[in-house]
């Protein structure tokens, strides 16, 4: 077991951008459009609530996922166990400066794939998690090993 007394930095917080999405996605427009008969109020509304109860804390050792206004959770991925981090963006995502960030872990308490959606600076963000990750990694001498599912059958 690997005991290290370093302090954990936070280099980074984070939530979606409920603007950005509005200006910066088709779903955003649509919304705006809905505003003119009262729906797009309520859809903007429930927007609002969803990017404002999560929020994302990059340190240089995890990634934190704090969800919930009632009922809240925290989620950890250590940095190590990430194994892949994609940013996907539209053009008028890029236009407002917006992506999805995908990430895919080893970790055991979710699925494996975290989505974050509508983050600003989505690809800097990313190369920054990348290059964590790889720091991590080395820190604490793991390597990534890939099994091939039907080889081992």
């Amino acid at each position: 077991m690997i005991h290290d007394d370093t302090p954990e930095r936070e280099l980074d917080r984070f939530r979606a951008s409920t603007t950005k999405w509005l200006f910066g996605s088709f779903a955003g427009w649509l919304t705006l459009l809905l505003c003119g008969v009262g729906v797009g109020f309520v859809l903007l509304g429930l927007r609002w609530l969803r990017n404002t109860s999560s929020a994302y804390h990059l340190t240089d050792q995890r990634l934190i996922v704090r969800q919930g206004l009632f009922n809240k959770s925290i989620d950890e991925i250590e940095l190590y166990r990430i194994k892949d981090v994609r940013v996907r963006f539209s053009l008028i995502n890029q236009l407002t400066g917006i992506g999805t960030i995908t990430i895919t872990s080893s970790d055991r308490t979710g699925d494996g794939v975290l989505v974050l959606r509508d983050v600003p600076l989505a690809p800097e963000r990313r190369e920054a998690i990348r290059r964590l990750v790889d720091k991590a990694r080395r820190l604490r001498g793991v390597r990534e090993l890939d099994v091939d599912r039907d080889v081992v059958a």
